[in-house]
């Protein structure tokens, strides 16, 4: 039956509307949360005034700043994902694999919403 279909109807959007809208908030509070670490990390810092543990720290610091950074910079890049699979909902593309142009099946966009491609053309890359 999806194999014949070009895209999904309007109450099957709104579904993928629902679950991606679920999605962006978490995404967006967890980046919310990193940036917090960030920030405060950059505040607390500063603050030793015993510079014999003050090159471990150091290195404890920046690898750990680092590290959060990626993760702020991941999360960034998945809203970014999320919110162009809102703009595919709004203009009736959402779900149309970019490479073949067939319809991406409901189980994969349920896992991963904002996909553009189907598997089997995403894994001959």
């Amino acid at each position: 039956m999806d194999k014949e279909r070009t895209r999904y109807s309007e109450a099957e959007l709104e579904e993928f509307k629902e679950l991606i809208l679920k999605k962006l908030e978490s995404a967006k509070s967890e980046f919310k949360t990193l940036q917090g670490q960030l920030k405060d990390g950059n505040e607390n810092g500063t603050d030793s005034t015993n510079n014999n543990y003050l090159t471990l720290d150091d290195g404890a610091d920046t690898a750990e700043k680092e590290n959060l950074n990626q993760l702020a910079a991941h999360q960034l890049k998945f809203i970014k994902s999320l919110e162009a699979a809102m703009v595919r909902i709004n203009n009736g593309t959402y779900g149309i694999c970019k490479t073949t142009g067939k319809l991406i099946p409901k189980e994969r966009l349920k896992l991963v919403p904002h996909t553009t491609q189907t598997v089997e053309a995403k894994t001959k890359r």
